[in-house]
C-alpha cells in the first residue's frame, strides 16, 4: 500500500529529529555536568514528548 504524501512529510520530520538527536550526542561531551543536567531535564520535560507521541500511533 502505498503511503499518503502526508505520512511521506511526516516521516521526514522523524529524520530531522534523529538528526538533531546525533547532534546533540556528539556535542553533549562538549558540555558541563551542569548544562548536561539541564539538557537532559529540558529534553525530558518537553511536550510533546517522544513518549507521547508513540502512544499517540500506537495501533491496536
Amino acid at each position: 500500500m502505498p503511503l499518503s504524501g502526508e505520512a511521506i512529510r511526516l516521516m521526514n520530520y522523524v529524520d530531522d529529529v534523529t538528526t538533531t538527536l546525533r547532534r546533540i550526542l556528539s556535542l553533549a561531551p562538549t558540555l558541563t555536568p551542569d548544562e548536561r543536567k539541564r539538557l537532559s531535564d529540558y529534553l525530558r520535560n518537553s511536550d510533546p514528548n517522544a513518549d507521547q507521541v508513540m502512544a499517540a500511533l500506537d495501533v491496536k
